[in-house]
């Protein structure tokens, strides 16, 4: 697919400085980038590579005065690598959207409904009563349980397993081997130390404009009529651990090998980085900033706080014991050195006898 350097100049709002009439069929990193191509300039480090590149275009800021002659055609933006960032989206939709038909074989309930526009990929499964919206792409492999929504373009990538009831929004993208909707973690201790199961009856939701990564699992409800609930924007990174009955807030991201216990609710715009363990039946607020591999005990009230380490505290108080701790050898060292000269200062008991 090409575009020209004015087509895609009018897409980022932008102003074009040179040769407008040029093609573009491929985006790439400024060093790298090759005739037909169009790169982005925004660290001042890399402006070596503008007078150098092979682009065709370059995304840059509208300041942007070069000290060099260029041979590449320039496009002025506000914010060079936000638009760079709005070509690669367009980029991967027109990559993610070709797909259409229906491969064979493959199964669809005669209770099902699809919209307009769909891609079904080979040995995938639709249930009975499920209702798929316009423009969605179904890729192989992947499992949808009786009675799902899945609203309009919205992308199923291989192997996706949706449990039946769930609810999935527009404009969504599930990666490859993710769960939605499998069983909550519970189980009641019994009397001879066994365990029984407890069904699990609710759902999952997932609001519009949801992000998830590849094998990550999102546990349906515990109640019947009850949601686990992803909001609207939220960006789940690969190998996430979703408990049931969890909420998460909109526009919150959330980075691989997180694990949310059941019943806690993260509040809109997080941010939580990797490894990050979060206990059952905590409420964390709005803007919570928490760092990698730290451990959630009990609910954050204020809104904005960063949190950081086991059992995680404020990040400026955790920085503050960690430059202690990281001395601990050094003082140990000088206690006993103290001890030592304490001993010399102090008379024994012999000595105080023959006094």
């Amino acid at each position: 697919m090409e575009f020209s350097i004015a087509q895609i100049a009018t897409m980022l709002g932008g102003e074009v400085k040179g040769d407008a009439s040029g093609k573009i069929s491929m985006l790439a990193k400024i060093q790298d980038a090759r005739k037909g191509q169009v790169a982005f300039l925004s660290n001042p480090k890399y402006e070596q590579f503008i007078y150098t590149t092979q682009a065709s275009a370059v995304i840059v800021k509208k300041d942007f005065q070069p000290k060099k002659e260029l041979e590449t055609a320039l496009i002025l933006v506000d914010d060079p690598y936000s638009s760079f960032t709005v070509l690669l989206e367009e980029y991967h939709k027109l990559i993610s959207f070709q797909k259409s038909g229906i491969e064979q074989p493959s199964y669809q309930s005669d209770t099902a409904t699809t919209g307009k526009n769909i891609y079904r990929g080979a040995f995938s499964y639709i249930g009975s009563n499920v209702k798929i919206g316009d423009n969605v792409k179904i890729y192989p492999h992947v499992f949808i349980g009786d009675n799902t929504i899945v609203g309009n373009n919205t992308i199923l990538h291989p192997n996706v397993k949706i449990y039946a009831d769930s609810r999935i929004g527009n404009n969504c993208v599930i990666h490859a081997g993710t769960v939605i909707g499998s069983d909550g973690f519970g189980f009641a201790p019994q009397g001879d130390g066994t365990y029984k199961t407890i069904p699990q009856l609710g759902n999952v939701l997932i609001e519009d404009n949801v992000t998830i990564g590849a094998n990550t699992v999102i546990d349906c409800a515990t109640m019947f009529g009850d949601s686990t609930i992803i909001r609207q924007g939220v960006k789940l990174d690969n190998l996430i651990q979703i408990a049931h009955n969890v909420e998460v807030g909109k526009n919150t991201v959330i980075a691989a090998q997180t694990g949310i216990s059941g019943s806690s609710k993260v509040g809109e715009n997080s941010m939580i980085a990797g490894q990050v363990g979060i206990a059952g039946h905590l409420v964390l607020a709005n803007r919570t900033q928490i760092g990698a591999q730290a451990g959630i005990s009990k609910s954050v009230k204020e809104e904005g706080q960063q949190l950081l380490g086991y059992p995680a505290i404020d990040i400026k108080d955790y920085f503050r014991s960690y430059a202690v701790f990281k001395r601990l050898p050094e003082l140990n060292d000088r206690l006993r050195e103290l001890e030592k000269k304490m001993a010399g200062l102090v008379p024994s008991e012999a000595d105080s006898g023959n006094a």
